[in-house]
This record gives C-alpha cells, sequence and structure tokens, in this order.
C-alpha cells in the first residue's frame, strides 16, 4: 500500500484532486482496481492534512453472478458507506440495441447513475480507479481507431452535474495494483461483462505487452510524452 499510496499523493498534488471539505464518491465495480482505491483512500484519510469525507458507489448492472453481498462487506469491513444502483444497462446494451461494440454506450449508463447518487449524496467528487495503465491504452485507442491524440484527463470538470471527476490512481502501474490484491489476499468479484477479454481496449493492452519486451523503455515513453503534450494534462 506505501507504492500505492505513494503514486495517489504524487497524482493528488500534481493536479489538486482533493481540497478541504471535499465528500468524494469512490466507483466501487469490485474489480482490483477500484477495492485498490477504496483502501488506498481509507489509508489516506487518517493521514492526508486536507480532510475530506467518503462513499462508494456501485451500479448493479444485472449480469449474472455481480455479488452485492461482496461489495457490502468490503465496505462494511473498512467502514465506508456503500450506495447500490440498480441500473438496466445490460437489457439496454445487449437485448435492446444489440450493440456489437457495447463498452461506450455500457459506461455512459453506468456515468448517469453514478452522477446521480453523487448528486442525491452532496458529493462534490467522483473518483475512478483508471490506473496508469488505462492511460497508455486509452492514448492508443484513441490514435488507432479515431485518429485522434488523446487520453482521460487527471482531472475534468462535468458542468452540468457540477461534480467533478478525478482519477487518482493515473501513475500507478496495474501490476502494482495487482501484487497489492495478491499480497493482501483481497478477493475480488470475477468478471461478469460478457465482453471482457474480446474488446479493441484488450487487444491494444496485448500490444503494448508485446513491444514492450523489444522496447523497454516504451511505457515510460508513451507516458512521458501524454504528461508533456496533452493540454488536459497541464492543470
Amino acid at each position: 500500500m506505501q507504492k500505492i499510496l505513494s503514486h495517489m499523493r504524487k497524482a493528488i498534488e500534481n493536479y489538486s484532486l482533493i481540497e478541504e471539505n471535499d465528500k468524494i464518491a469512490i466507483c466501487l465495480s469490485g474489480g482490483k482496481d477500484s477495492i485498490t482505491l477504496l483502501h488506498a483512500f481509507k489509508n489516506l484519510q487518517i493521514f492526508y492534512p486536507k480532510h475530506f469525507d467518503m462513499i462508494a458507489i456501485s451500479i448493479d448492472p444485472g449480469f449474472e453472478f455481480f455479488d452485492l453481498n461482496l461489495l457490502q462487506k468490503t465496505c462494511d469491513d473498512i467502514d465506508v458507506p456503500l450506495f447500490i444502483e440498480k441500473s438496466n444497462a445490460q437489457e439496454i446494451v445487449f437485448d435492446i440495441r444489440k450493440e456489437k461494440n457495447p463498452c461506450s454506450l455500457c459506461a455512459n449508463l453506468r456515468r448517469g447513475a453514478i452522477n446521480s447518487v453523487a448528486i442525491r449524496e452532496n458529493c462534490n467528487k467522483i473518483a475512478l480507479g483508471h490506473n496508469q495503465d488505462d492511460v497508455l491504452q486509452t492514448f492508443l485507442l484513441n490514435l488507432f481507431y479515431t485518429g485522434s491524440i488523446g487520453t482521460f484527463a487527471p482531472k475534468s470538470y462535468m458542468d452540468r452535474s457540477k461534480i467533478t471527476l478525478i482519477r487518482p490512481l493515473i501513475y500507478t502501474p496495474e501490476k502494482e495494483i495487482k501484487r497489492y490484491i495478491k499480497k493482501n489476499n483481497i478477493e475480488v468479484m470475477q468478471k461478469v461483462c460478457p465482453m471482457d477479454g474480446k474488446s479493441k481496449r484488450e487487444d491494444i493492452k496485448n500490444l503494448i505487452l508485446t513491444l514492450s519486451k523489444n522496447i523497454p523503455m516504451l511505457r515510460a515513453n508513451l507516458f512521458g510524452a501524454i504528461q508533456r503534450n496533452l493540454n488536459d494534462w497541464k492543470l
């Protein structure tokens, strides 16, 4: 956890992700990233000089094997309030729309549900568990499939909801998150989305892994280019 907190504090301080008396909603999917983010925030709350409150929000998409009991236990164990919102994302995306590339629509539906709960619970920030690998993958996805240069920002303000999205794990490599979960024997939810392992993002992930074998500095160079050249990363 010390390594993760070190990466996290660097991101928080570089991009002013936490301010005094924030109320932060942690998006909890039950996967390794969101659970690590939840634990990191709970640890950070003990010693961080700025006071902030936190809750967890989980969206039940209606997928089989979505384990609400695991989510509740995860939050109960560290004394974080959990709010679970039922969503019809599965029905809309797969049954009604029959999307061939469903990830974008599904993400938008979940984001809308999360925003609604965050507003209802008087949160001014929503924390997402995107890690450094997600940053690189999104950068290459945009470059290869849309011809644009960009990735998600460390912090972004949503005018309509008046809520700020923050991504405190952007400096944290996925391998360190996996190590934390394994070392502490933390139970995570099994993958429930039928698109897991079949998406374009998975293809890009495998491409980065393959290229990194011959270009050891690939990840560092990509991340450095993002930090130096994208305006959204120069807050």
